[in-house]
């Protein structure tokens, strides 16, 4: 397999999944989501990733997930299933179920809480090749959950794997990101922050195939900012970088594993419920955002961004 293999591209969501308040799945609440992600024009969606809460989740929840998300969309985009675990045997069984059940791909951080080394994790990815080795796989690069970096050279070894196609980076590190695009890109799909006025350039000079970012709070722009980009209009895409970097950094903390009121997930769903997303909660150890302050505060910050008209 290579980047060949498949057809990923543009802007996926990593999709929240919805809670009720007693912590119990919200899965009309999932179909509703999805339903908005494809009718603003998404190129896919990645399930069960870290802003989907696949931690708090039992393994029968994240195939329930899995399951109802692969319904809903009915083939209408990709879904990839993120199957993070401590262990490749866990990995294996998720991804299993998974693609038996119908996604496009699963992706998986290295192992959490174990700080592998490097050839640990190349190790880790190859049992995972050779347990599903008809299921393409997105290596995910995510320190703040992970407290280790695929930097340039692992990423170049990791891409040798046979089942390896994609690589999701999102390091802190922006130059270590455009690093690890330019060298990796030629054999595997590359998905991270192009979506800035930097990252536009490094995309425009050395190429990249897409975004997963955290829900939609833009909605139709950020799969446009793609479709502009491939069919060779420059300006769309700049000026929806420059908006988002302007927005951004008042809702999150620098590197995205938090928001500026509440951790990552409970601020992107309170977003979403001021935008009239549905998203349902979070659920613990993740708390939801009560504040009405902060509440306040972050619909002032979407009202003079144009997310929210000023009668909200």
């Amino acid at each position: 397999m290579n980047r060949d293999t498949v057809d990923w591209r543009g802007y996926f969501a990593a999709v929240p999944t919805p809670f009720n308040e007693d912590g119990s799945l919200a899965l009309d609440l999932l179909r509703e989501l999805l339903e908005f992600y494809v009718g603003q024009g998404l190129h896919g969606v990645l399930i069960n990733g870290t802003t989907g809460e696949w931690f708090s989740q039992s393994a029968q929840e994240r195939r329930l997930v899995a399951e109802t998300a692969i319904d809903a969309i009915g083939g209408r985009i990709p879904v990839l299933i993120g199957c993070t675990d401590y262990t490749a045997d866990l990995v294996i069984a998720h991804a299993r179920h998974a693609f038996d059940a119908g996604a496009a791909g699963v992706t998986s951080t290295p192992p959490p809480y174990s700080k592998p080394f490097d050839d640990e994790i190349v190790a880790f990815y190859e049992d995972i090749a050779a347990g599903v080795p008809d299921v393409p796989l997105m290596i995910y690069n995510w320190v703040h959950g992970t407290s280790v970096e695929i930097g340039t050279g692992l990423a170049e070894r990791l891409v040798e794997i046979d089942t390896v196609v994609a690589f999701k980076d999102s390091t802190p590190n922006a130059e270590q990101f455009y690093a690890s695009s330019r060298a990796v890109n030629d054999r595997v799909r590359v998905f991270g922050p192009y979506m800035t006025a930097k990252g536009y350039e490094q995309l425009r000079a050395h190429g990249g195939d897409g975004t997963i970012g955290g829900g939609s709070l833009w909605g139709r722009p950020d799969p446009e900012f793609w479709e502009a980009h491939w069919r060779g209009d420059e300006e769309t895409p700049l000026a929806h970088a420059r908006r988002t970097e302007e927005l951004f950094p008042r809702l999150w903390l620098p590197g995205g594993w938090a928001g500026r009121h509440g951790h990552y997930a409970s601020e992107l769903k309170a977003l979403m419920q001021l935008l009239g997303q549905p998203g349902g909660t979070v659920r613990r150890p993740r708390l939801p955002i009560t504040d009405p302050a902060a509440l306040q505060e972050m619909q002032a910050i979407l009202r003079e961004a144009g997310l929210l008209s000023a009668r909200v």
